[in-house]
């Protein structure tokens, strides 16, 4: 059973996804929830840009070396990302419009990467 505790690895991505959270707020977005998860998959940040529902991933790299953190996200990460956002959008009457962005991280710096995840 778990015990609710978290690995050294996953503290340490949470502590990535604070950065992220405080970079986009300072982006003028806003947090809707944090770590959302469902049986296909999980969502690291949803936010809310004006009108617009925001699912982020974020991605870290100690640096750019092989592809970066960005060109870490593989077709069966974005394919757990998507089935995670349909699943919460089955909460609302009727689908806000959305997007999905990467926050990526290479050592010291952050790129913001918009509408990353087309569908």
């Amino acid at each position: 059973m778990w015990s609710g505790r978290l690995s050294p690895r996953q503290a340490l991505g949470r502590d990535w996804e604070r950065v992220a959270l405080a970079y986009l707020k300072r982006q003028k977005l806003t947090r809707v929830e944090e770590n959302f998860r469902c049986k296909g998959g999980e969502i690291d940040l949803i936010m809310r840009d004006g009108a617009t529902l925001v699912f982020v991933e974020v991605r870290q790299r100690a640096d750019g070396e092989h592809g970066g953190a960005a060109a870490s996200i593989t077709p069966a990460k974005i394919r757990r990302l998507i089935c995670a956002a349909q699943t919460y959008l089955l909460r609302f009457p009727i689908t806000p419009p959305c997007r999905f962005d990467v926050v990526a991280i290479d050592g010291d710096r952050i790129d913001w990467l918009r509408n990353a995840i087309e569908v």
